[in-house]
Formats: structure tokens, C-alpha cells, sequence
């Protein structure tokens, strides 16, 4: 392993508005909700399009960036040697480092990389998966073979790191790690795998293991997710066989539920609303949730074929009684009623998807009374949702689809919004766009 440090000296800082605004230190943003909470942002894309503030190389991957005080952080790859091939069915090997970036969010400069030789043989192999997690001065990694990677949020010196392969006997998913790490108090909650190590708990300052939790042969691909009911934290981890809620500061079960997602993609996370969460996967899994504190939930309804959402690839996103997201098997974006589980409108206007582009994937984000959604093509749209129908406010071509996903061109990494501004990655460019009114 080594680490790069560039001296930076030049630094000149953003405006004090644009610095006080809400950094996006994680994946889905500050609370993992979706949500962005900014000021004097447009309410319409001008007619002569977005303004790009800067575009900077980047190597391969699905990993989102994360912004925090003026800085942006970004996990990549670097191809020494091999090809990778998109096939479902099977993994490419590829030779190369994955790499740990700190970036200057006024201009794209690099600040510090740190990076490490990490040879792949996963299926998908274009880069890590996970957006890095930023919290209190540190930086939480966790690259696609199960590299974990706590570094200083200023230096880049390393702090701690894991290898979930040797540390924990863990089996690389087939499509790589792709649960983003959380941190929440003083823990860092990981998604690893090996013998009742499922899900473990390291202590975000050392690194020192609080507790492991959970046997299962399969890892899955979803985030750890912290939810609070009637009082009780609780954190919510679902592998390939069940969904779990677990005592987070012990790793003790409060209960488990049997959902089982075909080829082992337990992916979206659940989304709470009220005393309910709704969670869905490919095969036609998709259910709405009553908790009962922590005690053993019900299951409300489960979704039928072709009524209702199936989510995979992104997370939706709840308001009121209604879900809107993406499809796995139509590639529509659809709205969906919590009341019966049943569609209220599908559209293929979102990613301007084919008849049959399966897995067509568009990121939610919520903005006041609109809602970003940055597509598959590359495109971030404005748009109004609601229960009967969904209304495009705006569209501007942010940068191109660079990976491959079933014969059609992709760009399947979630952006980050913060500084008055998207940030968004391909697999050969960071960008960010200007979203100030």
C-alpha cells in the first residue's frame, strides 16, 4: 500500500454562503434520507443549460462522491490489466489499485489519494461500489473486494484498515461490496461476511471490532440502515435470506423477518414511514411492513407482479402515502399507492428507457417541492411527482454513459448535492454543475 500527499497550498475558499451550505458527507446524503436542504437553488434549468463548474479525470467506478467542507472524496479504480466484461452471469479479472481521492470541490485539484493494489474478480468489475463516508474528521472506504479504509479527512494518513477477507474469512459478493459503510455514534456498521460476521461493528476511532452479528452464506449488497420506533434505535441489516433488526450498540436480534430476493440481490434499503418500512428486490419481492416496537413486525401486504414497485439499482423515495422509483423488470418509474401496494402511473419518460430496458435506473432526490433525478444516461432532471402524474420541470446532459448494462450504455453511480451544486462521475470524469438560482 502507499499514499500520495500533493501539497495544495493554493486552496482559495468558497464563499462563506456557499461553505455554510449542507455537505453531502455520504451515500443519499446527511441522514441517508434523499434529501437535500439547501438555499437559492433553480426552480428551472435556463434555456442555455447548467454551468459546468469544472470536469476533472477520474479511473473506473460506481462509487458516488461525498462533499464536506469544500472537499470532495471520491473512490476509483485504475486498470493496470485484464477486460471487463458485463456479464451477469459470470466475473472478469482484472489487475490494478483501488484509489481513495480528496479533491478540491472550488476546482477539481487533487488535495491527497491514497491507494492500494486490489486485484478483482467480480462480476461488473468497473471500480468500486461504495461512496465513501465522511464523519467527524475521518474517512470510512470500503473498496469492492472488502478493503475497509479509515483515513484522516485532511491528510489522508491512514488511521485504520480491515481486510474482510482475512480478517473475517469473508467471500467476496459475486457483483463486490456495495453496502456503503454508516456511521452513527461513536460505531462504524459494515455489511463484511465470513462465519456470524454478516454484520459487524468497529469502533470508528481504532478500528477495534464491538461486535459481530448474523450467519448467512451469502453477504447481499445493502447498506446498513439506522431507523428509531417509538424511541428505540434500531439497525436494520438484510442479507440474502431475511430482513434484521438488530440492538446496534450490542449486535443482540430484536427479529427477523424471511425475505429472499432472487440471485441472492438483497440491494435497496428499506424506507420507513411512520411504523412501516417498505422494502423490495428483484423477483417480485417487494413488501410493506408494520413494526411492532421491537418486537416481531407483520407483513401489511407484499407486492404482486406488475402492480408494484420493484426497486433494485436505486432507492426509492416515500412521500405521503405514495413511493415513487424505478422498476427492475419494466425500467418505468413508477408511483405506487402504500395503501395496496398498487400502481397509480408508470413512465418511461424518466430514463427514456426502451421497451425493454430491464434495470433502466434513475437517483431520487428530494429539493423543496421538486425532486432531482439524475438518470442512467447521464441526464439530471427537475421534476414535480405526485400521486397522479409526473411532471418534467427541466433536463440537462451532465456527462455520458461510459459503462455497459444489458447491450445499452450506463452510468449507474449515485450523485452527490452540495455547495449549491451536483457532483456527478462516470467512469472517466468527475463533474460539478452549478445548480444556483
Amino acid at each position: 500500500m502507499r499514499m500520495r500527499i500533493f501539497s495544495f497550498a493554493s486552496i482559495v475558499f468558497i464563499s462563506t454562503a456557499v461553505a455554510s451550505a449542507e455537505d453531502w458527507p455520504q451515500w443519499l446524503g446527511p441522514d441517508r434520507s434523499s434529501t437535500w436542504k439547501a438555499e437559492d437553488i433553480v426552480d428551472s434549468f435556463p434555456k442555455s443549460g447548467l454551468k459546468v463548474e469544472w470536469r476533472i479525470p477520474v479511473g473506473l467506478g460506481y462509487s458516488g462522491p461525498a462533499v464536506v467542507n469544500d472537499k470532495v472524496y471520491v473512490l476509483d479504480y485504475v486498470k493496470d490489466s485484464g477486460k471487463v466484461v458485463n456479464n451477469p452471469g459470470g466475473t472478469s479479472k482484472i489487475e490494478g489499485k483501488e484509489r481513495i481521492r480528496c479533491l478540491s470541490a472550488e476546482d477539481g485539484k487533487t488535495i491527497w489519494e491514497y491507494d492500494y493494489s486490489c486485484p478483482y474478480e467480480i462480476s461488473y468489475a468497473a471500480g468500486p461500489r461504495c461512496t465513501p463516508t465522511v464523519a467527524d474528521g475521518k474517512v470510512y472506504a470500503l473498496g469492492a473486494e472488502g478493503n475497509l479504509t479509515c483515513l484522516d479527512a485532511q491528510t489522508g494518513k491512514v488511521a485504520w484498515s480491515k481486510d474482510f477477507k482475512s480478517d473475517y474469512k469473508s467471500k467476496t459478493p459475486f457483483w463486490g461490496h456495495a453496502a456503503s459503510p454508516l456511521v452513527d455514534g461513536d460505531a462504524v456498521y459494515c455489511l463484511v461476511g465470513g462465519p456470524g460476521s454478516i454484520a459487524v461493528a468497529f469502533d470508528k476511532e481504532t478500528g477495534k471490532e464491538l461486535w459481530r452479528a448474523l450467519d448467512n452464506e451469502e453477504t447481499g449488497y445493502c447498506p446498513p440502515t439506522m431507523i428509531t420506533h417509538e424511541g428505540t434505535k434500531q439497525l436494520l441489516i438484510w442479507h440474502p435470506k431475511s430482513l434484521n433488526s438488530l440492538n446496534p450498540k450490542t449486535g443482540q436480534v430484536y427479529w427477523s423477518l424471511p425475505l429472499k430476493p432472487q440471485y441472492n440481490m438483497s440491494v435497496t434499503v428499506p424506507r420507513k414511514q411512520g411504523d412501516f418500512l417498505y422494502v423490495s428486490g428483484i423477483g417480485d419481492e417487494a413488501a410493506w411492513i408494520e413494526l411492532n416496537g421491537t418486537s416481531q413486525p407483520k407483513i401489511s401486504w407484499k407486492g404482486k407482479t406488475r402492480e408494484a414497485l420493484f426497486c433494485c439499482n436505486s432507492t426509492p423515495f416515500i412521500v405521503g402515502d405514495t413511493i415513487y422509483g424505478s422498476d427492475i423488470q419494466s425500467g418505468d418509474f413508477i408511483a405506487v399507492s402504500l395503501q395496496d401496494g398498487k400502481r397509480l402511473w408508470a413512465s418511461k419518460k424518466v430514463t427514456q428507457a426502451g421497451r425493454r430496458d430491464r434495470h433502466a435506473t434513475a437517483f431520487i432526490v428530494k429539493h423543496d417541492d421538486h425532486f432531482f433525478l439524475f438518470t442512467e444516461k447521464g441526464d439530471l432532471v427537475l421534476a414535480d411527482l405526485s400521486p397522479s402524474v409526473y411532471k418534467e420541470i427541466s433536463r440537462f446532459h451532465v456527462l455520458e454513459p461510459t459503462n455497459e448494462a444489458f447491450g445499452r450504455p450506463v452510468v449507474w453511480s449515485h450523485p452527490a448535492f452540495a455547495n449549491q451544486s451536483l457532483f456527478a462521475r462516470n467512469d472517466k470524469e468527475l463533474v460539478r454543475v452549478s445548480l444556483k438560482k
